[in-house]
This record gives structure tokens, C-alpha cells and sequence, in this order.
């Protein structure tokens, strides 16, 4: 993954040469020897990395420090700082005016190329993550490209389900994992037709046939990755139309045959589409959802789960009410 080039920013020419012996050669290096002239040198090669001397004049480095942070397009832009400053307090308020690394002068060349290759491969990192996320945003999109669902839908209903799986005692890593692979869930709706998705009311026998299908759908499509987002959300598509009493689909397994996580999408997912506008419906009242929910423990919803959600019901009802504001503001 190619990155910008590093900034070097001193106003002494001694610094400068050092800084380009150690590193040219090895990446991309552009220069400005001030404060004023290091944000116009941002500003036009959007750098990855920032190489920042402290004592300059006209804008010192801690000022321009604070100018990139609160710049929303270079506030993620990593800053080095370079600088003959040694004391603690210096250092200190290096790294709370937004640096994420301080060395102090004289340099020497091999631990500048350490700390540069490893905020550089943080970059990569950060960048890597972003595009996966940005994948899996576009994967959700493309199952309710057809459907009626408001915009939001997937990704209020993701949140529902990671609050419980935090709450079902789910470590960090396994809730965020399920945040993730739940918006793909209704992966296979790609592949029902738009006459049955947007029919504005019930489908008949022949229709609800074609529309169980999108289950193994989106398992086919999702599951020809190993990587265990895909995994996770290849079990959610296969299995959260599944019901606690064997009376789901596609296979109409029961109980804990039912893997945990798609029981806890299976109700993060109902609980969101009882309490939205749907062209066949109103929405529906928090105590009538409420009812419903506690009608349906041990039929359609894991008793245990049910009982979770009972627990965490203001935060369940807190997240709505911010993603209501989101979509209010869309």
C-alpha cells in the first residue's frame, strides 16, 4: 500500500542534512525549514509522517503541531518530534499537543529509521483497517440495495447486538468481530428479486419460499473467505432466521444448536424492525416491542438472552435514540 512521502520540518540546515542522510534512499522526502511553510507543505503533499523540529521561528512546533490536530484533514497525520528539548516537561507536552513519538537531538540515524518504520507500518495498519471497514460497509449496502429498509437499519441493529454480547459476558474482540459481520447478515437479499422485496405488503406461500432462500445465499457467497469476519458473518446469514423452538429456517434447528451469535442478531434484528417505519407498517411502541419480545422467549428468542436484554433495556433504548438522531440528520 503506497504511502505519502515524510515532511521534514527544521530551520537549521544541519538538522536537515542529517535527517535526509538517514532516510533518503528509503522513503520519499520533501523539506521546509518553518513553521509557516511546513502547513503549506502539508497542505500540498499530504504527508504520512511528520518529521518536526520544535525551535523555529515565526510558528514554533508545538503550535503547528496544534494547528495540523485541529485541521479535521491532517488531525490523523503522525507527528515526530525532532528536537534538542530534553526535559520531561518538554517531552511531556510534546506528546499532549498531539505527537505520537519524541527524539531528541543529536539523532542517530538507526534509531530514526526504527521510529519512522514503525509509525509508518502503523499508518499501513490504520489504513489496511479502514478499507476493510469500508468493504464490509459496502457488502451490508449491497444486501439492502433492493429492500425497504431505512439506510441505518444494519448498522443500529449491529450495535443492539454487541451491547448484548457484551452484556451475554462476549470478550471486546468477539464484540467487536459480531459489530462487524452483523451488517452482512442479509447478504443473500442480493439475490431475491425486487418484486418480493419491495412488495409493498405480506408475500404469499410461493414468495416466502424464494425469500427463506436469501439465508443460504448469503452463506454462499460469505463463506468462500477464512478470515474470521467472514466466517462469523457467513453463520449469521445461515443461521438468524433460526428459532429457539425449531420453527426457523432453512434448517429448523432449536436451542444451542443455534450458534450464540446468530441468536443475539436474531433479536437485536427484531427488536430494530418492530420499532421502524416499513411501508406495510408503523412503527411499532417500546412497551408493545417489549411485549412481544417477552411473548416470544422460548419460542422464536433464547430465554437467557431474553433476559439479558430485559437487563440492558435503557441502553438498548439510549442507542436507538442516537441512531435515530443520525438518520434524522441524513
Amino acid at each position: 500500500m503506497q504511502v505519502g512521502p515524510i515532511l521534514i520540518v527544521d530551520d537549521e540546515p544541519i538538522n536537515l542534512d542529517a535527517l535526509r542522510e538517514a532516510l533518503s534512499g528509503i522513503y520519499r522526502l520533501v523539506f521546509a525549514t518553518n513553521g509557516v511553510d511546513a502547513l503549506s507543505a502539508v497542505e500540498k503533499h499530504r504527508p504520512s509522517l511528520i518529521l518536526l523540529d520544535i525551535q523555529m521561528p515565526q510558528l514554533n512546533g508545538y503550535e503547528v503541531c496544534l494547528s495540523l490536530k485541529a485541521n479535521p484533514l491532517t488531525e490523523n497525520i503522525p507527528v515526530i518530534f525532532v528536537t534538542s528539548l530534553s526535559d520531561t516537561f518538554d517531552e511531556t507536552y510534546g506528546f499532549a499537543v498531539g505527537s505520537v513519538d519524541y527524539i531528541t537531538k543529536p539523532i542517530h540515524p538507526s534509531v530514526v529509521r526504527a521510529r519512522v518504520q514503525n509509525q509508518l507500518n502503523l499508518v499501513r495498519a490504520s489504513a489496511l483497517e479502514q478499507s476493510y471497514r469500508d468493504a464490509i460497509s459496502m457488502l451490508g449496502e449491497a444486501g439492502h440495495f433492493n429492500d425497504t429498509d431505512t439506510g441505518l437499519h444494519i448498522w443500529r441493529m449491529a450495535a443492539y447486538a454487541k451491547k448484548i454480547a457484551q452484556a451475554a459476558g462476549w470478550d471486546d474482540d468477539s464484540c467487536t468481530l459480531l459489530e462487524l459481520a452483523a451488517p452482512m447478515h442479509d447478504m443473500g437479499k442480493i439475490g431475491i428479486p425486487e418484486s418480493i422485496l419491495r412488495k409493498p405488503g405480506k408475500l404469499d406461500a410461493a414468495e416466502w419460499e424464494v425469500m427463506k432462500t436469501h439465508t443460504t445465499i448469503g452463506y454462499e457467497i460469505l463463506r468462500k473467505s477464512n478470515a474470521p469476519l467472514f466466517v462469523l458473518a457467513a453463520e449469521l446469514a445461515y443461521y438468524h432466521h433460526e428459532q429457539w423452538d425449531g420453527s426457523g429456517y432453512p434448517n429448523g434447528v432449536s436451542g444451542e444448536s443455534i450458534p450464540e451469535s446468530a441468536r443475539i442478531v436474531a433479536l437485536a434484528d427484531v427488536f430494530d424492525a418492530l420499532t421502524i417505519k416499513r411501508p406495510y407498517k408503523e412503527p411499532w411502541g417500546i412497551e408493545d416491542v417489549i411485549r412481544h419480545i417477552k411473548e416470544a422467549s422460548g419460542t422464536h428468542f433464547d430465554p437467557q438472552l431474553v433476559s439479558i436484554f430485559m437487563d440492558i433495556l435503557p441502553q438498548m433504548i439510549e442507542i436507538k435514540r442516537t441512531w435515530d438522531a443520525k438518520e434524522g440528520a441524513v
